[in-house]
């Protein structure tokens, strides 16, 4: 669980990239830019004057070169964290749910059933990739005690970190349903240390408290 300690209240936003070229898939580590749609959900998800301080940024393309845009465009600081890449998803990648289904049945039904167990061959050990996040996490947390961020990331890195806080074991976190361009919010008072204010806002609530 998420202590707080002497961190002066910090709110931090999780934003998911919009839909990368190709659609849906297992893209994983795959360094796919976002779709012209993906761009349009994007900036529709936050407001005019986002109010953060500061960007994380996954470095994969559908994540970072929104968030650089939207650095410049506001200007503000731009982070690339290594630790927010996507998970790794080994042979699943740049596969869909039905080509996979196709090839041995079952198997995707049986990864959302014990994703510690049903791992797709050659992929990332579900706890190894949820301690590089935390780890992460943690390094933003320090480092920017006290302000408003934007972290711009993937669904399972937003899962890791939301299962992080509320004390949610890996094996359940693929119950959490992250959509494109969704933002999740996280803030920090004295009295209940990291709690979860809101999850997959849209640009009409996404900067309300």
């Amino acid at each position: 669980m998420v202590t707080t300690g002497t961190i002066a209240e910090t709110r931090i936003d999780l934003l998911r990239h919009g839909e990368p070229v190709g659609g849906s898939r297992y893209r994983g580590q795959l360094d796919d830019a976002l779709s012209e749609k993906g761009w349009e959900q994007m900036w529709r998800a936050i407001a005019a004057d986002p109010g953060w301080q500061h960007i994380v940024t996954s470095p994969l393309r559908r994540c970072q070169e929104f968030a650089t845009s939207l650095g410049a465009s506001h200007g503000l600081p731009v982070h690339p964290e290594p630790r927010f890449r996507e998970i790794g998803f080994g042979d699943w990648e740049g596969k869909t749910r039905d080509e996979l289904d196709r090839l041995i049945p079952g198997q995707v039904a049986r990864f959302y059933q014990d994703p510690v167990n049903n791992r797709p061959p050659g992929a990332e050990p579900l706890n190894a990739f949820s301690a590089r996040v935390q780890a992460g996490f943690a390094d933003v947390v320090e480092r920017c005690a006290g302000q408003s961020v934007l972290v711009v990331a993937h669904a399972g890195v937003i899962r890791a970190i939301l299962a992080h806080v509320l004390d949610i074991p890996p094996a359940s976190m693929y119950r959490i349903n992250v959509a494109n361009a969704g933002i999740s919010r996280i803030c920090t008072d004295r009295l209940r240390g990291f709690h979860l204010v809101a999850h997959g806002m849209n640009e009409r609530n996404a900067h309300r408290n």
